[in-house]
C-alpha cells in the first residue's frame, strides 16, 4: 500500500506503517492521526488512523481539486501533546515544514495548478548579502522560451516570504511554477522573471534594494528599469514590500500585499510621490479568518486617507489566511504587472473589506454565524486547564467527521472560527478525548447527548437549499404521536409526525403516509433534531416538487418491526391522524438499521407499502421471498448508498446483485459521496420524496 492511495475518484486513503511512529516520534502512539487543511476553508484539522495490517490508515473525500498540505502525528494520550513526523518513505517537500507532505488534486477548477509540459525553470541563486554578512540564497524562476540574450531584458517579480516561512515555499506550497507556467502559455501574463527572495532581515531596504536586485540582474536577463520591478509578499514580507514602496519609493512600479500591513504613516507629499512613481499597487487578504483581515482593512482606510492610489482585490470569501488564498492573490497579481487592465476591481465573488469583530466571550449562545457563513465554536471556561480541545462534526468532506483543534483565548475559553457551506451539522467538544456537549448551544439530540445542531442558511448546495428553513406561514406542522409499542411490556413509545400545510384532518381523501425510520443507536427524534426532515419536507412542499402527505417517524428499537409497522405503528397513525390505510397510499424508507426494518417488511409482508427505500442498506431477500407478489405490490424500490466510506457499502452491494438475481425490481440510485453519515441519508431523503404517491 502507497502512502495515499486514490481509492476511488476524489476518495484518498492515507497511510504510515506502524513501524515507522517509534523511530520518528520516540513513543508507541496510541493516539495516531492524520492532520492537513482537509476542513472547510482549507482550515487545518485531524482525522484520526485505524490499525490495520501493520499500517494506520484513514480515508477522506471526495476532496475538491486543489493542493492539500498534510503530517502525521502520534500522541501517547489524549491529555499529551502530539508528535508531528513524516512517513520516512516519503520525500520531503516543504523546506520550512519538514514533517509535511503534500497531495495535489487535478481536476475542474484547479487547471491553474497543474503541471504544464515544458514550463519555466527554476534555479537557485546565491549572493553576498552585506546586511548580514553571509552568503544567502533565492530562488528563481524563468518563463518558457527564456533567452539569456535577448535584446530586451525580462520585467521581474521579486517575492518575499512571511515570517516562520522559508522563501522556498511559494513554489512547494505557493505552487509558483504551475502558476506562472499556466499563465505564462496561455498568454495572460507578461513573460517575466520571479525572484523568491529571502525577507528574513531586520534591514530589507538593505537586503533587497542593495543586495538581491544587482545579484537577480546580475545573473539573468531582467531589466534594471523601475517600471519593469514588481514587489510582492505575504504578511511580514507584504510589509516589507509596502515598506519599500514608503521607503525607496521608484524602485518598484508594481506592488502587491497579500494579508498584510503597513506600520509607516504616509503624508499627503509622500502619497503624490508613490502616485507618480507606482503604476499599480493592489491589496489581497482572505476571509474574516485570515489573521490580517482587520490588519488589511485599517492599510486600505491608511492608504485612501493619505491619498494613495491603490486598487483592492477585496476579501476572498472561500479561505483564510493560508496559502489557498496566497495561490489565487499570486494567480490574479501575476496577470495585471506589467500591462495594462481595464478591471481594477475585486475578483468574482470577493466581499468588500469591512471591519469585523465577535461578539464579546461568553455573551451569546454558539455557535456564531455571521452574514457569509463564517462560523465561530466558543466553549466556557470549564476546560482552562486543557492542553487539547477539538470541534468534532460533520464539516469534513461529504460530511465527514474531523476533529479541528480549537485555539485557547486569554480568558481560558477556546474558540474556532471557519467559512463553512450552507446545510445542516451536528457537532460535539472533545477535551483531551472526552466528548462534551456545548453547553452554550440550546439544541438537543435525544440520542446522542453531547450532539448539538446549527443551520447554515443558503441555497448553493443541495443541502442547505433544503435545510434551510422557509419562511413560517409556509412551514408544516411536527407533532408528537404517543402509541403502544409491541415492545416487551407494551410500553407506550413516541414518534414524530409531519403534516402538510394546511393539513386538513376532516379532508374526504385521506392523505398518503410515508414511514420513516432511524438507524442503530438512534431514536424517533432523529430525522428532525439531526437530519433536519422537517426542514427538507417545506422545501419540497414549497417548491411543488411534493404531494401532501403526512410523514410519521417512529421508535424502531428493540422490536419485531414487520409486527411493530403493520400493527402498532400504522394503526395507531390511522387512528389519529386522516391518512390512509391503501397500501398504494403507503410508502417506508429507512437508514442503516432502518433499511433493515424496511426491507425485512418488503420481505415478510410484500404489498402492504408501495413506495420502499433503502439508505446505507443491507438484509439480502430471505429464500422464501416471494418475488412476484414484491413487483407486483411495489411501485418503487429505492436503494441508495454512500461511497466506499460508507461501512455498509460492501452490503449494499450484496443486496444489489442479490436483488438482481432473484428478480426483484427495484432501483440503485447514483452513489453519493460520503461515509456512513446523514449528509449521505439527507440527499438520499430529497431525492425520494419526490417519487412518492406521484402516479
Amino acid at each position: 500500500m502507497t502512502e495515499v492511495d486514490n481509492v476511488v475518484p476524489d476518495v484518498y486513503r492515507f497511510a504510515v506503517p506502524n513501524s515507522a511512529i517509534q523511530p520518528a516520534t520516540g513513543i508507541t502512539g496510541s493516539v495516531v492521526a492524520v492532520e492537513g487543511n482537509f476542513a472547510p476553508g482549507k482550515t487545518w484539522t485531524t482525522l484520526n488512523m485505524g490499525a490495520s495490517g501493520g499500517n494506520w490508515t484513514s480515508t477522506i473525500g471526495p476532496l475538491e481539486p486543489g493542493l492539500y498540505y498534510y503530517q502525521y502525528s502520534a500522541r501517547p494520550a489524549w491529555n499529551q501533546d502530539a508528535i508531528a513526523f513524516r512517513n520516512p518513505a516519503s520525500p520531503q517537500e516543504v523546506t520550512s515544514k519538514p514533517a509535511w507532505n503534500t497531495l495535489f488534486v487535478d481536476g475542474p477548477g484547479a487547471e491553474w495548478l497543474a503541471d504544464v509540459p515544458n514550463g519555466g525553470a527554476l534555479e537557485d541563486l546565491t549572493y553576498q548579502s552585506s546586511v548580514t554578512g553571509a552568503e544567502r540564497s533565492a530562488l528563481v524562476w524563468t518563463p518558457p522560451g527564456y533567452d539569456q540574450n535577448r535584446a530586451e531584458p525580462y520585467p521581474v517579480l521579486y517575492l518575499l516570504q512571511d515570517e516562520g516561512q522559508s522563501y522556498r515555499e511559494w513554489v512547494e506550497l505557493g505552487r509558483l511554477k504551475q502558476i506562472l507556467d499556466n499563465l505564462t502559455v496561455e498568454g495572460e501574463a507578461e513573460p517575466m522573471v520571479v525572484v523568491m527572495g529571502d525577507g528574513e532581515s531586520d534591514e530589507i531596504r538593505g537586503e533587497v534594494v542593495k543586495n538581491l536586485l544587482p545579484a537577480a540582474e546580475g545573473a539573468f536577463n531582467v531589466s534594471s528599469d523601475a517600471g519593469d520591478r514588481a514587489i510582492a509578499g505575504i504578511g511580514r514580507g507584504a510589509e516589507q514590500a509596502l515598506s519599500l514602496l514608503v521607503s525607496a519609493t521608484g524602485e518598484f512600479s508594481n506592488v502587491g500585499s497579500f494579508s498584510g500591513d503597513l506600520e509607516q504613516n504616509v503624508g499627503k507629499g509622500k502619497a503624490r510621490e508613490i502616485n507618480d512613481a507606482t503604476d499599480l499597487i493592489r491589496l489581497y487578504v482572505g476571509n474574516v479568518t485570515d489573521p490580517s483581515y482587520n490588519a488589511t482593512v485599517s492599510l486600505a482606510d491608511k492608504l485612501s486617507a493619505a491619498g494613495v492610489e491603490f486598487q483592492s482585490d477585496g476579501s476572498d470569501p472561500e479561505t483564510g489566511g493560508t496559502w489557498d488564498t496566497w495561490q489565487k492573490s499570486l494567480h490574479d497579481f501575476a496577470q495585471r504587472v506589467f500591462q495594462a487592465s481595464d478591471d481594477t476591481g475585486p475578483s468574482e465573488g470577493h466581499l468588500p473589506l469591512e471591519p469585523h469583530a465577535l461578539p464579546a466571550a461568553g455573551t451569546t449562545p454558539t455557535p456564531w454565524i455571521d452574514e457569509n457563513g463564517v462560523v465561530t465554536f466558543e466553549t466556557g471556561t470549564e476546560f482552562a486547564g486543557a492542553n487539547n480541545v477539538t470541534v468534532w462534526g460533520n464539516f469534513g468532506p461529504a460530511g465527514s467527521w474531523p476533529r479541528t483543534p480549537m485555539t485557547k483565548q486569554e480568558d481560558g475559553r477556546w474558540r474556532l472560527t471557519m467559512p463553512v457551506e450552507a446545510g445542516s451539522y451536528y457537532y460535539k467538544f472533545v477535551v483531551e478525548g472526552s466528548d462534551r456537549k456545548d453547553t452554550a448551544n440550546p439544541t438537543t439530540v435525544l440520542s446522542e447527548r453531547n450532539w448539538s445542531t446549527f443551520q447554515v442558511p443558503g441555497d448553493e448546495t443541495l443541502r442547505g437549499e433544503y435545510t434551510t428553513p422557509v419562511a413560517p406561514e409556509a412551514r408544516g406542522d411536527v407533532q408528537v404521536m404517543n402509541y403502544t409499542s409491541s415492545a416487551s411490556g407494551n410500553p407506550t413509545r413516541s414518534a414524530y409526525v409531519w403534516t402538510p400545510p394546511g393539513y386538513d384532518p376532516d379532508r374526504a381523501e385521506a392523505y398518503p403516509v410515508f414511514y420513516l425510520q432511524h438507524g442503530g443507536g438512534q431514536t424517533w427524534t432523529d430525522w428532525i433534531e439531526v437530519g433536519f426532515a422537517a426542514q427538507i419536507l417545506d422545501n419540497h412542499y414549497a417548491k411543488g416538487n411534493i404531494v401532501p402527505m403526512v410523514v410519521v417517524m417512529a421508535n424502531g428499537n428493540g422490536v419485531n418491526f414487520p409486527t411493530e409497522i403493520t400493527q402498532r405503528i400504522t394503526v395507531a397513525a390511522e387512528a389519529q391522524y386522516n391518512v390512509s390505510s391503501e397500501p398504494a397510499d403507503r410508502a417506508l424508507a429507512g437508514l442503516s438499521m432502518g433499511s433493515a426494518a424496511a426491507l425485512s417488511t418488503l420481505y415478510q409482508v410484500p404489498g402492504e407499502f408501495a413506495y420502499i427505500g433503502a439508505m446505507s442498506a443491507f438484509t439480502n431477500p430471505p429464500a422464501n421471498a416471494n418475488v412476484s407478489a414484491i413487483n407486483e405490490g411495489t411501485k418503487l424500490l429505492r436503494i441508495y448508498s454512500g461511497d466506499i466510506q460508507d461501512f455498509t457499502y460492501p452490503n449494499t452491494l450484496s443486496l444489489v446483485s442479490a436483488l438482481n438475481s432473484r428478480g426483484i425490481e427495484h432501483e440503485f440510485a447514483p452513489i453519493i459521496p460520503g461515509p456512513h453519515s446523514w449528509d449521505v441519508w439527507q440527499k438520499s431523503l430529497i431525492d425520494l420524496l419526490p417519487r412518492l404517491f406521484q402516479g
